[in-house]
């Protein structure tokens, strides 16, 4: 999965298909570009889950929401992506609250140890954790809570990175897995698995993984691939689920220490055209990015 070469562009919205009724869930919502776009659904009149994995920074991202008049659309619900257990609590708590109407997944919640210009993979196994086994146990755990319509399609959109594009991979073997039509699950646990072997035994820099925020860089590798495959399992079922990825760009969040081309708002405005695209135009299997040079269409274009 490589990104595309434009943009949705946010006049799609004026096609609004969505009403109160419609749920979306944010990870990683308490703070950065997932705050932000909690914000923008919940403006947008969409009611939306926030999840982190501390309580009490999650109540108080929905208490500033809702002195800033939008309270009134959004809902708290712990979660910590990294842990199987919570993820299987969380979505206990989603069906018991909401029950099978989950029409949006954004998995924003991600880490990163790195400062800007450090490359250490320290915390591999952490990061593998959160960034692509935690979106993958959430989808899997609440695919059963999708909601079935026949008048939208449910969404699922992963915050990814170019960082994790198959050109930052400098060994043909893995891409070569990875490139493959007919890819499955495990080949993709396989990569990861080799990833952390070589971590382990010390080799990581020489078998050809990218080579900046190397950990980081395979997390989003391994999720862009995961997100093709899911989105391929579901065109041909017809099951009317959308799977794409979205990379935020360099944005000003906590993980670049602020530094960054543009807002979280900037990114979360770009993120929600995407989740909230009208049916006939959405698109599935896709990765779009944003970055300085961004083309975005207009309705009269096609996707």
């Amino acid at each position: 999965m490589e990104p595309e070469h434009y943009f949705p562009s946010p006049s799609l919205l004026l096609t609004r298909w969505w009403t109160r009724e419609t749920v979306a869930v944010v990870t990683g919502g308490n703070k950065g570009i997932g705050f932000a776009l909690v914000k923008r659904f919940a403006e947008l009149g969409v009611s939306v889950v926030l999840t982190a994995r501390n309580k009490q920074r999650g109540e108080a991202a929905v208490e500033i929401l809702r002195k800033e008049g939008v309270g009134d659309y959004v809902h708290f619900l712990l979660l910590d992506v990294s842990d199987p257990l919570s993820v299987s609590t969380f979505a206990s708590s989603f069906k018991a609250k909401f029950g099978p109407t989950l029409d949006i997944l954004v998995n924003n919640a991600g880490v990163s140890y790195n400062e800007l210009e450090e490359n250490s993979v320290e915390h591999a196994e952490s990061v593998m954790k959160t960034n692509f086994y935690g979106p993958k146990l959430l989808i899997q755990a609440l695919l059963p809570l999708f909601r079935r319509s026949s008048f939208s399609i449910t969404r699922v959109l992963n915050v990814s990175s170019r960082l994790g594009s198959l050109n930052k991979v400098r060994n043909a073997d893995i891409r070569a897995v990875l490139e493959r039509e007919e890819l499955m699950e495990e080949e993709i646990e396989g990569v990861v698995d080799m990833f952390l072997r070589d971590v382990r035994e010390g080799r990581w820099k020489k078998e050809g993984w990218p080579s900046y925020w190397t950990e980081y860089a395979v997390s989003k590798l391994a999720l862009n691939a995961y997100s093709r495959v899911l989105a391929k399992r579901y065109s041909y079922e017809g099951s009317g689920l959308s799977v794409n990825c979205f990379c935020p760009g360099f944005t000003q969040t906590s993980m670049t220490k602020g530094k960054g081309t543009h807002t979280a708002e900037a990114a979360a405005a770009c993120a929600a055209t995407l989740a909230l695209l009208p049916p006939h135009l959405l698109p599935t299997g896709k990765f779009f990015s944003l970055g300085r040079a961004t083309t975005f269409l207009n309705a009269t274009s096609k996707l």
